[in-house]
C-alpha cells in the first residue's frame, strides 16, 4: 500500500520522502493559520456569526487543500481569499447592501463558472497565454510580496504618511523577535537544514512566550456552529439581482490572482515542464472551482490557492502531500482553533521575508540584455508589491510585453491568447477606473 502511494505522489521521482512532505506541509500551515482568525473578522462584519465562519474557514481550508493534493498531486494549499473576502464584506454587503446569503449565492454561482471554463479548456489556455518569459518575474515580484508582507507583519516597516513606508520601531520588543527568527532561519538555512522555517517559526513563538509578548486568549468553539451559515446561500436572490458585476470580480480576480500564485511556486519548485508547460493544469483548477463552490455552500467567501505554499515549497514540498498534510491540519484545527491563534505575527514573518528571499532568486534567470524581456520582466516584479496585487502585476507584464511585440513586428497569430490576455487586463483596468 504505502508503496503504491509513493508511485502515485511520484515521491522519487520527485526527490522527496514522506518526512519532507510531511514537514513541508507542516510549515504552510503555520504559516497561512492567521486566516482561521482572518477571515471570520472580516466576513463577521457582514452579520455572519464568527463561530460559523471559523469553522468554515477551517473546513473549506482543508477540503480544498486535501482535494489539490490528491486529486492534481501538486503542494498548492487553498483556503478563502484575503482581498476577496474584503471585497465581500467591504463592497458587495456593506457598500451595495446585498444580504450575505445572496453574496453566497454570487460567489457559488462564479464557482460554477469556473468548473465550466475548466471543462471547457479555457482557463488552460489562458495560463498558455502567459509568456513563459515572465514566469520568472512573477516569482520574483511575489518573492518581493511575500517578504514586504512579512516585513510590514514584524512592525519592522510601518506605514509613512510622508515616504508611504519607513523603518519601524526597531526597539520594540516583536521587532526584536522577529529579526532573531530571520537570523535563527537563514542560520538554519546555511547548514541546509530542511525544517529551518518550521523551526524558525515554533522558536520565535516559544521565545516569544518566555518574553511575556504572546497574548493568547483561548474561546471555544463549537463544530456544530456551521450550522448557521451551511446552506444559507440565496441563489435565487443573486440571480433575481442581476449580480453580474459581483460575479464578474469573484471571478476574475481569483481566476489571475491564482494563475499568478499557480506559476510563481511551480516555477519555485522546479515543476514546470521543459517545454514551459503546467502538468495537469486541469485538474489544479478543477480542485480550485470544486473548493469554491464547496465554500459557497459552507458559508465563506471564495476559495483560492495561498501564495504561502511557497514557504512548504522552501521547506522541500514537491508534492501533493505536502497539501493534504496541511488540509488534515487545517481540519484538525477545527476543534483546537485557539491553539493556532496562539502562533504570533512576529513568528510567521521571518519565514515569510526569507521565502520571498528565496522567491526573488527567479530573477537572476532573466535575460535582462533584451529588453523584450527585461522591461515587461522589470513592471512585473515591481507592480506586484507595490500595488499589492498578484493580478496587477501580471497584468501590467502581460500588457507591456503584448505591445512591445506588437510595436516591433513581431507579433504572431499563434499567439493570439496573449494579445487577448492582453486585452482582457487592459479592460480590467478600464473598470477599475470606471468604479
Amino acid at each position: 500500500m504505502r508503496s503504491r502511494l509513493e508511485q502515485y505522489f511520484r515521491l522519487a521521482d520527485l526527490q522527496t520522502s514522506w518526512r519532507t512532505e510531511m514537514l513541508a506541509g507542516l510549515t504552510t500551515f503555520v504559516t497561512m493559520a492567521y486566516i482561521v482568525f482572518v477571515n471570520p473578522a472580516i466576513l463577521s462584519q457582514t452579520g455572519m456569526p464568527v463561530a460559523a465562519v471559523t469553522i468554515a474557514t477551517c473546513l473549506c481550508a482543508g477540503v480544498g487543500s486535501i482535494l489539490m493534493g490528491v486529486l492534481a498531486n501538486y503542494p498548492l494549499a487553498l483556503a478563502p481569499g484575503m482581498g476577496l473576502n474584503a471585497y465581500f464584506t467591504y463592497t458587495v454587503v456593506k457598500g451595495m447592501g446585498v444580504p450575505w446569503q445572496t453574496a453566497l449565492g454570487a460567489v457559488f454561482l462564479s464557482g460554477i463558472i469556473f468548473l465550466l471554463l475548466t471543462v471547457g479548456g479555457l482557463r488552460q489556455k489562458l495560463v498558455g497565454g502567459i509568456p513563459h518569459q515572465l514566469h520568472a518575474s512573477l516569482a520574483g515580484g511575489i518573492g518581493l510580496f511575500i517578504a514586504f508582507i512579512g516585513l510590514r507583519n514584524s512592525g519592522i516597516i510601518v506605514p509613512s504618511a510622508a515616504t508611504t513606508v519607513t523603518l519601524g520601531n526597531m526597539h520594540a520588543p516583536g521587532v526584536l523577535l522577529a529579526l532573531f527568527g530571520v537570523v535563527l532561519i537563514a542560520v538554519l538555512q546555511v547548514f541546509q537544514v530542511r525544517a529551518s522555517m518550521l523551526i524558525g517559526v515554533l522558536t520565535t513563538t516559544l521565545l516569544g512566550v518566555l518574553c511575556g509578548q504572546v497574548h493568547w486568549h483561548p474561546t471555544f468553539v463549537s463544530v456544530t456552529a456551521i450550522r448557521a451559515t451551511a446552506f444559507h446561500l440565496d441563489l435565487r436572490g443573486a440571480l433575481r439581482m442581476n449580480a453580474l458585476e459581483i460575479i464578474f470580480v469573484f471571478l476574475f480576480v481569483d481566476l489571475f490572482d491564482n494563475i499568478g500564485t499557480l506559476v510563481a511556486v511551480t516555477e519555485r519548485a522546479g515543476l514546470i515542464s521543459a517545454d514551459h508547460t503546467i502538468p495537469r493544469l486541469n485538474r489544479i483548477f478543477f480542485a480550485d472551482a470544486a473548493s469554491t463552490v464547496f465554500g459557497s455552500l459552507a458559508g465563506t467567501s471564495t476559495v483560492t490557492s495561498y501564495i504561502e505554499s511557497a514557504a512548504g515549497v522552501a521547506a522541500g514540498g514537491r508534492s501533493g502531500v505536502t497539501a493534504i498534510t496541511t488540509g488534515v491540519l487545517f481540519l484538525i484545527s477545527m476543534f483546537v482553533a485557539p491553539v493556532v491563534g496562539a502562533i504570533p505575527d512576529f513568528a510567521t514573518a521571518p519565514a515569510l521575508i526569507l521565502v520571498g528571499a528565496l522567491m526573488v532568486a527567479s530573477a537572476a534567470r532573466i535575460d535582462w540584455n533584451d529588453p523584450r524581456v527585461a522591461v515587461p520582466s522589470f513592471l512585473t516584479i515591481i507592480t506586484v508589491p507595490l500595488t499589492y496585487s498578484i493580478a496587477t502585476g501580471l497584468s501590467f507584464g502581460i500588457i507591456s510585453f503584448a505591445l512591445i511585440e506588437v510595436a516591433t513586428g513581431r507579433a504572431e497569430r499563434k499567439h493570439w491568447m496573449l494579445y487577448t490576455l492582453a486585452l482582457l487586463f487592459s479592460l480590467r483596468f478600464v473598470y477599475l477606473s470606471a468604479g
